[in-house]
């Protein structure tokens, strides 16, 4: 059993993550700044911009999955936004680093691929890893010098980092707000029509704790289908008509490509609205 910290265990990513981790096997520690819903994961409150107490949340474990952060734009002023985000990210890898983690699991975001997609159009679909980095608001930007900083602090000490560009995150009851997008595809267009099932996400969080992985790589996480009824060749060719499609694009499959985690780390989404 490995002793497992995931910061922002509490929110909606967290609290299917920290359940996904406890059903399989692994001793799991909830840090936020709001108590657990889980009675078997109780929480630590701390504030992860303080760097001693992040040093001190991550005594003892073996790895972390770092989730904690304002989870979207228009939530703060971008300038609280960008920096709560970004130093309780530096303080949590600091903290690995030096204590000597096994590994750095954390939640990039989708969104530093360009999303809304209003100043630049995709340069292609299905969207993959190796798309130019275009984030387009301060949100984003936290996640993106993220990955840089966690590309150097994987350079300074050999321990492996996965990013983890997570989709929008879904829950259950999300899914009934699904129908209010079928007769304008341009309302999700913003992200491709992109989605994925919290559950999913654990499952991802999980595989890139345990998979043997040196360096730091990022990685597209998504539901391998879209939150549409129609096509997603069709919704391409309506709404980004001179995007180029790097391959055929068949029935609703997603347009941001899972392909690297899943051949990477074994990530098969098993959850869809359509079931």
């Amino acid at each position: 059993m490995k002793r497992i910290v995931v910061t922002g265990g509490s929110g909606k990513a967290g609290r299917a993550v920290v359940a996904d981790l406890i059903e399989h096997g692994f001793d799991v520690v909830d840090v936020d700044v709001a108590a657990s819903r889980d009675p078997d994961a109780p929480t630590v409150i701390a504030d992860l911009t303080d760097l001693g107490q992040a040093y001190d949340v991550l005594q003892g474990a073996d790895a972390v999955a770092h989730l904690a952060a304002i989870p979207a734009p228009n939530v703060l002023p971008d300038g609280e936004t960008f920096r709560i985000n970004m130093m309780s990210t530096y303080n949590v890898f600091a903290a690995a680093t030096k204590l000597g983690l096994d590994k750095v699991v954390w939640a990039s975001s989708e969104t530093l691929i360009g999303i809304p997609f209003q100043r630049e159009q995709p340069k292609y679909a299905p969207i993959d890893e190796e798309h130019p980095r275009l984030p387009e608001f301060h949100y984003a930007l936290s996640k993106l010098a993220g990955e840089v900083i966690a590309d150097q602090f994987h350079r300074w000490s050999g321990i492996p980092f996965a990013s983890l560009r997570y989709s929008n995150v879904m829950e259950v009851d999300d899914y009934q707000r699904f129908p209010a997008f079928w007769d304008d595809p341009r309302i999700r267009a913003w992200n491709l029509w992109s989605y994925v099932d919290a559950r999913d996400v654990a499952q991802a969080t999980r595989l890139a704790l345990e998979v043997d992985v040196p360096g730091h790589e990022a990685y597209l996480v998504a539901a391998a289908d879209t939150c549409m009824t129609r096509p997603s060749a069709d919704l391409m060719a309506e709404v980004y008509p001179d995007v180029t499609l790097a391959r055929e694009i068949v029935g609703h499959e997603t347009l941001l490509s899972i392909e690297k985690a899943s051949r990477i780390l074994g990530y098969d989404p098993v959850h869809s609205w359509r079931e």
